[in-house]
């Protein structure tokens, strides 16, 4: 006679959220995938890409770095996850920091070092800047919890240096709808579609943060293995 046990479906729910995220990834990364395609094959060089063939790096360093931080982060997201594998969120964390700063970092260089499309003019430009910044200060000031093992501070501003990455997919969200029912983004409606991808994530993250706690607490000095926490 078998005994069969059956996986709690808690155990299989769980899977959702970082499966969610991404499919919320999905086209930015593909995009992403994309564009190192065709600065790889050599293809025509055209005035909507000609600035990234001219100065590929930070075009390069932001589709990586954005690619590993989202994906990856997404399954930090899984509680069984830390709990049957206690060192992976801590090596994860050990490659997101870094791929997050990069994608953060090379996103404000594009920003700062290429002719954009007179759609991102206007405040749209200031806007990432804020953004990047905050995303940077975010994940800097969640390394420094976890080094002083306040898992809650670290989790919460891990959450937002995440929420901010995983705008780009938000954004498809906000700006795909517009056009389709406009016919094109002007600059003020770019601004705003893209302001919202980020505004929407980080309120999304800020609900998380207050009343979905980690299980077991998240108090100073527990273990990072039980935090729900990116």
């Amino acid at each position: 006679m078998t005994l069969t046990i059956a996986r709690p479906r808690s155990s299989r729910r769980e899977w959702l959220i970082p499966a969610s995220l991404l499919v919320l990834t999905a086209i930015p990364v593909l995009a992403g995938a994309l564009r190192l395609t065709s600065l790889a094959s050599g293809a025509d060089v055209t005035p909507d890409n000609a600035r990234f063939f001219a100065l590929p790096l930070p075009v390069i360093l932001h589709i990586v770095g954005a690619t590993v931080y989202c994906g990856l982060g997404a399954f930090q997201f899984v509680p069984s996850l830390r709990q049957r594998h206690p060192r992976y969120h801590g090596l994860a964390g050990r490659v997101l920091v870094p791929a997050g700063l990069v994608a953060a970092a090379s996103g404000l260089w594009m920003t700062t070092v290429y002719d954009l499309p007179a759609a991102d003019g206007g405040k749209l430009p200031l806007i990432r800047w804020v953004f990047g910044l905050v995303m940077i200060a975010a994940l800097v000031l969640g390394f420094a919890a976890v080094l002083r093992r306040d898992f809650a501070t670290h989790r919460a501003w891990m959450m937002r240096a995440y929420a901010i990455g995983l705008g780009a997919g938000t954004q498809v969200l906000t700006t795909v709808p517009w056009m389709i029912a406009t016919g094109g983004l002007d600059t003020t409606s770019k601004t705003i579609a893209m302001t919202a991808g980020w505004v929407i994530n980080l309120a999304v993250a800020e609900i998380i943060i207050r009343r979905s706690p980690a299980p077991g607490g998240a108090r100073r000095g527990s273990a990072p293995a039980r935090m729900m926490h990116p």
